[in-house]
C-alpha cells in the first residue's frame, strides 16, 4: 500500500476515532447526528482516464490475497474521503465480495464490470468509468447514502437496496470477512457495524437491537437457558461485554439419524437439535454468555480476547431454530444448565437492558 493512502486512511480515522471514542460519561459512541447522521451525495468524480490501481504492497489478510485486500483498502479509502461512517466501509466491501471477489473483473453477467458488477446499461456511468475502483466506490456510496435509514438496516438489506441482486441473502455471509478487512486497515474495530453503539459504564452493551421473542424457562419451555432476540438474518451480533471466546463450535444434529446436519444452512424446529454455529465468552468475574444460531462460522476464534461491541458473526437460523434470531444465554459461573440466569434481569442490572 502506498504511504499516501496509508496516510489518508490514518489522518481520517483518527478523526473517526475522535467521533467514536467514548468519551462521554456512558461510553456513548458518539453522537448519532455527528458521527452517523446521513452525509450529502457526491457524485463519482474519477476521471476514465485517471484510472487507479489497486495497492500492490498490501499483504494478504486471511483467505484474501494482497490484490483483493488492495481493492478493498481503495473501496475504504474513497468511504472515508467521502465522509461516510465506518458502517458504510463494511457494507462496501461486503458487497464487492459477493458481486467480483475483490476482483476488478473487466465482465460478468450481461454488462456488469468491475469490483461491484455495476452495469453502464443501468446508468452507473460507462464502462471505461466502472473498470477504475475509485469510481465504481464512489458510485455505490452515493446510491448507499441515498437510501433511507441505511445505518439501522442489516448489511445485506442496505446492500441489496442499492445492487438489486437476484440473491439478496447472499452479502451478509461476507460481513464477518469485511468487518476483518477493515478493522485491520484502519484500526477502527467495534464501531464498524455502527456508531450507535452503547457501552454502559458496567462495560456491558446489547448483543443485537431486538425484540425479545421465546423467554428464559418459560412454561412451555422449561429447559430453554437464554432468551431469543428476534432479529433478521444478517444482523451483525456483538460481544456483550469484554472477555475472552472460550469456544466456537459448530453443533446441529439431524435427530432422525443422529448424524451432523450441518450449520451452513438453515436447521429444523423439529429435525434438528443443537445451538448451530455458536459462541462462547467468558468475562471478569467467572461471567459467561452463550451466542447460538449464526448465519456462517463466527468471525472470532477461540483464545481471542474481544472487546465490549466486537462483531463476533451474524444472525442466522442454524441448528435447533424455527427461523432468523440470536439465541441469548447468560451464565454466572460455567455454561452448565445450573448455573444459567435470566438474561433480561441480568442485562438491566449491567445498564445494558435488551427489548431496545
Amino acid at each position: 500500500m502506498s504511504i499516501r493512502l496509508l496516510t489518508g486512511i490514518a489522518v481520517a480515522v483518527a478523526g473517526v476515532l475522535l467521533l467514536c471514542s467514548g468519551l462521554a460519561p456512558t461510553l456513548m459512541l458518539a453522537d448519532r447526528a455527528a458521527a452517523c447522521g446521513p452525509t450529502t451525495g457526491a457524485a463519482p468524480t474519477t476521471s476514465p482516464t485517471a484510472r487507479s490501481t489497486a495497492p500492490t504492497s498490501v499483504g494478504p489478510i486471511g483467505d484474501w490475497n494482497a490484490e483483493q485486500v488492495g481493492n478493498a483498502a481503495t473501496i475504504t479509502a474513497v468511504g472515508i474521503r467521502l465522509g461516510v461512517p465506518p458502517r458504510g466501509w463494511v457494507i462496501a466491501v461486503a458487497t464487492a465480495m459477493q458481486e467480483s471477489s475483490l476482483l476488478n473483473t473487466p465482465g460478468g453477467d450481461r454488462d456488469s464490470v468491475g469490483l461491484f458488477q455495476q452495469r453502464p446499461s443501468q446508468g452507473w456511468g460507462t464502462r471505461e468509468q466502472l473498470l477504475d475502483p475509485q469510481y465504481a466506490a464512489t458510485a455505490f456510496y452515493r446510491s448507499l447514502r441515498s437510501v433511507d435509514g441505511w445505518q439501522a438496516m442489516p448489511l445485506t438489506e442496505a446492500a441489496q437496496q442499492v445492487q438489486r441482486s437476484a440473491y439478496p441473502d447472499a452479502y451478509a455471509r461476507w460481513e464477518p470477512d469485511a468487518t476483518r478487512i477493515v478493522a485491520a486497515l484502519t484500526r477502527v474495530r467495534a464501531d464498524l457495524t455502527a456508531c450507535q453503539l452503547t457501552v454502559s459504564i458496567h462495560g456491558w452493551t446489547q448483543p443485537v437491537h431486538a425484540d425479545v421473542g421465546s423467554g428464559f424457562r418459560t412454561t412451555s419451555r422449561p429447559g430453554h437457558d437464554g432468551v431469543d432476540l428476534i432479529v433478521a438474518k444478517g444482523t451483525p451480533i456483538h460481544a456483550a461485554s469484554a472477555g475472552t471466546v472460550t469456544v466456537v463450535r459448530c453443533n446441529a444434529v439431524d435427530v432422525r439419524t443422529g448424524r451432523d446436519w450441518g450449520c451452513d444452512r438453515d436447521g429444523h424446529p423439529e429435525l434438528t437439535r443443537g445451538c448451530g454455529w455458536y459462541v462462547d465468552i467468558t468475562h471478569p468475574d467467572g461471567v459467561a454468555t452463550r451466542y447460538c444460531h449464526l448465519l456462517t462460522r463466527p468471525s472470532v476464534i477461540e483464545g481471542q480476547r474481544v472487546t465490549a461491541g466486537h462483531v463476533i458473526g451474524v444472525v442466522g437460523s442454524s441448528g435447533h431454530s424455527s427461523g432468523p434470531h440470536l439465541h441469548f444465554e447468560v451464565h454466572l459461573a460455567d455454561h452448565t444448565s445450573r448455573t444459567a440466569v435470566d438474561p433480561v434481569g441480568f442485562m438491566a442490572s449491567v445498564g445494558a437492558p435488551l427489548n431496545q
